[in-house]
């Protein structure tokens, strides 16, 4: 007998993948130049020559058994030790390559996370909107993710429905900010306020509830937009980062998990992630890219385009009526639907192909996410589109 679980996860397909595939094949009919896709949220620019210069030396240069060959568990010594004295310059932190463990992505490091500090029935509370696959990286470890409402005033969080939710039960709380999908990037008074919270009930139960923090979205950030560190406001926190957006590499599934050094276990927590690898398949990434991306720490592809690209759909989408906050980093925009419905909304968008995602599996009904990650050319030629859309149907 096959595994029903899985199996009826069949029924209930990504809906961002399944308007990335709707737009492939429409693209084959008319020019995916002609199809404005604003589904799927993979960088559109291009990795910085610098990562490309570092591949093709480790190629020519090292012997193949050290690049091809598999890397220890907890990754390789020597990145783990660049990569903590990098966010030690850039955040004021102390890590130690003891706090450090390689990952496959993001998606990988909060894989890791959530078995660490989790057991089956324990719960793990989100705010709304967050990414969709929250639910299977947490649901499939045998935790419960409880999703706390949405904020739509400004997509912070929601803390009188938190401190409803805080429940002895509670032992992680997942974050994400820069957030896919609203672009919104969580204020220092936001992140202190839930800190606060957190240790309070932390004490009240008896136990510690840990902070973990995606951060993928981290190095976009727009002009005059403060991005707190998470880790320097709450002690217990579990950082999961991917350098997929930052230089533009995400088919390199290439990330680490930092755990605080003042977080209680921070050392033991890194030596469980080898221990949990061995049960979920994540173990030991590229070595290749590892070594890599230890020569690239300071560096970010050219990712100017994403404000600029911003900038352009803002503006558009406030001049045809469309309610929306502005974003403060990411590649995404989220604004109100014109209708209850965002999904009849996003239907009736694809006749003048346009492809939007329907916020309904963010948390967010009638709200619609574009990832802008293209060519700002084509942003441009998407705006009479949109345009056409949006007076031919709701004017």
């Amino acid at each position: 007998m096959i595994a029903a679980k899985y199996k009826d996860m069949l029924g209930a397909k990504s809906v961002i993948r399944e308007l990335s595939e709707y737009a492939a094949v429409r693209g084959k009919e008319i020019g995916y130049e002609n199809v404005f896709d604003y589904s799927l949220g993979n960088p559109s620019v291009p990795t910085p020559e610098k990562f490309k210069k570092a591949m093709v030396d480790l190629l020519e240069q090292c012997d193949p058994m050290e690049i091809h060959g598999y890397s220890p568990s907890l990754g390789i010594p020597s990145v783990k030790e660049a990569v903590a004295h990098s966010l030690n310059k850039r955040f004021g932190m102390k890590y130690t390559f003891k706090h450090i463990f390689m990952t496959s992505g993001a998606a990988g490091a909060l894989a890791h996370a959530v078995r660490c500090v989790t057991v089956p029935g324990d719960e793990v509370l989100t705010f709304a909107p967050f990414f969709p696959e929250y639910h299977p990286y947490v649901d499939l470890s045998g935790a419960v993710l409880k999703v706390v409402p949405p904020n739509t005033e400004a997509f912070q969080v929601n803390f009188e429905c938190f401190e409803e939710m805080l429940t002895d039960k509670v032992m992680a709380v997942l974050i994400n900010t820069p957030n896919n999908p609203s672009g919104v990037v969580y204020t220092r008074e936001t992140l202190e306020k839930l800190a606060l919270i957190m240790r309070e009930k932390s004490e009240e139960y008896g136990h510690d509830i840990y902070l973990i923090s995606d951060e993928p979205y981290r190095e976009i950030i727009f002009a005059g937009v403060e991005n707190t560190y998470v880790s320097k406001v709450y002690d217990n926190t579990i950082s999961c980062y991917s350098y997929s957006k930052s230089l533009s590499i995400p088919g390199e599934r290439i990330g680490y998990i930092a755990v605080n050094p003042a977080c209680s276990d921070a050392e033991t927590i890194i030596n469980m992630c080898g221990q949990i690898s061995r049960g979920i398949g994540h173990n030991c990434p590229s070595s290749i890219v590892q070594l890599a991306v230890a020569q690239v720490l300071y560096d970010t592809s050219e990712l100017s385009v994403y404000e600029t690209n911003m900038n352009l759909l803002y503006e558009e989408l406030i001049s045809l009526g469309l309610a929306c906050i502005k974003p403060g980093g990411t590649f995404y925009i989220f604004p109100k639907a014109l209708e209850e419905d965002a999904k009849v909304f996003c239907q009736k968008a694809k006749n003048y192909d346009l492809i939007l995602v329907p916020g309904d599996s963010f948390g967010c009904p009638g709200y619609f996410r574009m990832a802008y990650c293209m060519d700002t050319e084509k942003v441009k030629r998407s705006l009479p589109a949109l345009r056409r859309f949006v007076e031919t149907e709701y004017r």
